[in-house]
């Protein structure tokens, strides 16, 4: 166990301080991120060789480390920013969830001909958190590594383009007056649309900080659903199982109630509720960002870049047309919702 735990906790060290240096802050390029590049770098050269040894410690890192991860996630949100953006953001970012997961599934399976575990994660970190809802999914879903990694691979490489596309869109609209966007209808847009925490702060920026902290709050909101919508997907998925065994296995369509999904509520609740020095935040959000650093650094070490390779083009084509969605219908839902709630 312990070979393990300190070669996936050095690399989180490693993309943690890597990623305090201005360029990546600037291009949304997260610790997670790095942490997933670096896994992977030494997963195809030379961990094979110290698989052995090290093994129980990265599938403890990538397994146990993630859920408890995803539990101190509560601790970036409070019940309050929810008022901070209103039932219309909250009503446009349930709204962008649903259809583009919903989108993800039909289209993945029907269209591109995806099996349902990679179709779902690739649904999952488009429509909620990026990496961070794929890898929170993944138990969910029951995803193999290599699914996991092509999932995150998609939220990489559009959730990347959305920093310089949505900028360049709202400078686009404010020269020619196309929609009429202000600044914290942008950022509910880029909140409720882009796949990462840190690609939605640099989008942001890119406008204001009006901007920046209006899409920030969105983004926030948004990463609260995470935890009903895995909860529904399991209940969803045990009915699925359930009908497919034709009741042959009575066991089989048992709901699975992610115990990590209810602690993340518990913590938002607690911070909801400001009891905990800012000290005490401060300092267990950054043990946070180890652990889901180490849990990604385990997903790298284990992913090989023949099993990327070998999962095609389908993949990026199912995540390129959830882009073009959350691009134009993110916006037409922003638009409508916006208009239509903001009625006396």
């Amino acid at each position: 166990m312990g070979p393990g735990l300190l070669l996936t906790g050095a690399i989180a060290f490693a993309a943690i301080h890597l990623g305090e240096f201005g360029w990546l802050q600037a291009h949304g390029i997260s610790p997670l991120t790095l942490a997933i590049v670096l896994g992977m770098g030494i997963g195809n050269t030379v961990y094979p060789r110290m698989a052995a040894t090290a093994g129980a410690g990265v599938g403890f890192s990538k397994a146990n480390l993630l859920r408890l991860g995803i539990v101190l996630y509560g601790l970036r949100l409070t019940f309050q920013d929810i008022g901070a953006v209103g039932w219309t953001g909250v009503a446009i970012d349930a709204a962008v969830l649903c259809s583009t997961f919903g989108l993800a599934c039909f289209l993945g399976t029907r269209v591109f001909g995806l099996d349902r575990q990679t179709a779902m994660l690739i649904g999952a970190g488009s429509s909620i958190c990026g990496a961070a809802a794929v890898m929170a999914a993944a138990p969910v879903v029951r995803g193999r590594a290599e699914q996991v990694m092509v999932a995150v691979a998609t939220v990489v490489v559009f959730g990347t383009l959305a920093i310089f596309l949505y900028p360049a869109l709202y400078r686009l609209d404010a020269q020619y007056g196309l929609v009429g966007l202000s600044p914290t209808a942008y950022g509910v847009f880029a909140g409720s649309t882009i796949h990462e925490v840190a690609q939605v702060v640099a989008a942001g920026r890119a406008v204001g900080e009006q901007a920046a902290d209006t899409a920030v709050i969105a983004k926030m909101v948004r990463v609260m659903m995470l935890a009903p919508f895995l909860i529904l997907l399991s209940a969803w998925l045990s009915r699925a199982d359930a009908k497919n065994a034709g009741g042959a296995d009575p066991g089989r369509g048992r709901i699975v109630v992610p115990w990590f999904a209810l602690g993340f509520v518990a913590v938002v609740g607690l911070h909801s509720l400001a009891l905990l020095p800012a000290a005490v935040v401060t300092h267990a959000i950054a043990v946070d960002t180890v652990l889901l650093a180490m849990a990604m650094a385990g997903l790298g070490l284990t992913t090989h870049v023949s099993a990327i390779r070998k999962a095609g083009f389908r993949p990026l084509a199912l995540a390129a047309v959830l882009f073009a969605w959350l691009v134009g219908g993110g916006l037409a839902i922003n638009l409508g919702m916006g208009a239509l709630l903001a009625r006396p």
